[in-house]
């Protein structure tokens, strides 16, 4: 295994790493299965794990799992998104941060959190206040670094002016979803990230599915979560995998060891979550560690998806508030009768 260093953090992390949602019982998994699968990976070289507070029991299942092999994982975790109907329990506010981080090292049978990620950024809360939370949990030792996930390239930005100019803890990650299907952080995430030497993590490399080749055109849906997923069933993707699967094959290769391959090769990757929940998807993950993608294969890639393009929307991308709440894009109806 050739490890990465995560940005400037000086720690060193495995190209393919474990993303750990499907570990949540309510996934199906017994807890005994997702500890074999955890184990197995950690043998084969990966040392990132990735979970998070929203996930179900998933930071309980990852915590029993990695007793006695603590010290071997560089272990992620994320805040910010509801837990439960009380207001105070989501966000990033410095009230709700010290809550979050003390049930996530509880629940993950931790005394540290190599890697502490807002998973969403809260707008009703001052980024400053934010980061001097996060500072004092790495001064306390209970965390080592810290950083974001799926966050536009200005709030990275702004974040980034945020610590220097108060003295504080700066984001040393990002998270952001990446795929062949979807580049559009190539443009503006990626570069920013590469800036500030920040390491990047990127979640959703199969596309939630559909880079497996289990959803074709013309053909009934074999993938079951597809009847949730509007991006599962949109016909301009499924026309790229449709090109991309042809591409594959005349490469030698499953299209999975190809999309995963093509989500390291961006030098501002460090690493691929992968959502390995069965043993069979582990194998296949391990199979593909060695596969490299030519010039001429990612040049080919780039006729199918231009560099930067999105086709089609991922349903769990981020959405600004500006697009989600009308009030704010519309003026008051008096000022627009007014006028």
């Amino acid at each position: 295994m050739q490890y990465r260093p995560l940005g400037r953090t000086g720690i060193m992390v495995s190209p393919y790493a474990l993303g750990t949602l499907m570990y949540a019982t309510r996934m199906g998994n017994e807890p005994e299965e997702s500890a074999r699968i955890i184990h197995k990976a950690l043998d084969a070289g990966i040392n990132f794990l990735d979970t998070s507070d929203a996930y179900g029991d998933s930071e309980d299942v990852v915590g029993k799992a990695l007793k006695g092999r603590r010290e071997d994982v560089v272990l992620a975790t994320k805040f910010g998104l509801p837990m439960g109907e009380d207001p105070n329990r989501r966000g990033t506010s410095r009230r709700w941060i010290m809550k979050a981080v003390e049930n996530s090292l509880r629940r993950l049978q931790t005394d540290y959190i190599d890697v502490y990620q807002i998973h969403r950024l809260d707008p009703a809360t001052d980024i400053e206040e934010t980061l001097s939370a996060l500072t004092d949990l790495i001064r306390s030792g209970k965390v080592r670094a810290v950083g974001s996930s799926t966050t536009p390239a200005s709030d990275i930005v702004e974040a980034q002016w945020a610590a220097e100019r108060r003295g504080l803890e700066r984001l040393r990650t990002e998270q952001p979803p990446y795929s062949l299907l979807n580049r559009g952080i190539e443009r503006e995430v990626l570069p920013v990230a590469q800036r500030y030497g920040m390491g990047v993590m990127v979640w959703g490399p199969l596309a939630q599915g559909m880079l497996t080749g289990r959803v074709r055109k013309n053909q009934e849906n074999s993938l079951s979560r597809a009847s949730f997923f509007k991006h599962l069933t949109d016909e301009h993707r499924i026309d790229a995998v449709e090109q991309l699967l042809p591409l594959a094959q005349k490469a030698g290769m499953p299209l999975t060891h190809l999309a995963m391959a093509f989500t390291i090769a961006h030098p501002g990757v460090t690493s691929a979550l992968a959502g390995a929940r069965t043993m069979a998807h582990l194998d296949d993950l391990i199979a593909g560690f060695d596969v490299r993608l030519d010039d001429d294969l990612l040049d080919r890639i780039d006729e199918i998806i231009p560099p930067g393009t999105d086709i089609g929307t991922l349903d769990q991308d981020y959405q600004p508030p500006a697009l989600l709440d009308p009030a704010l894009r519309r003026r008051p109806a008096a000022d627009r009768a007014a006028a």
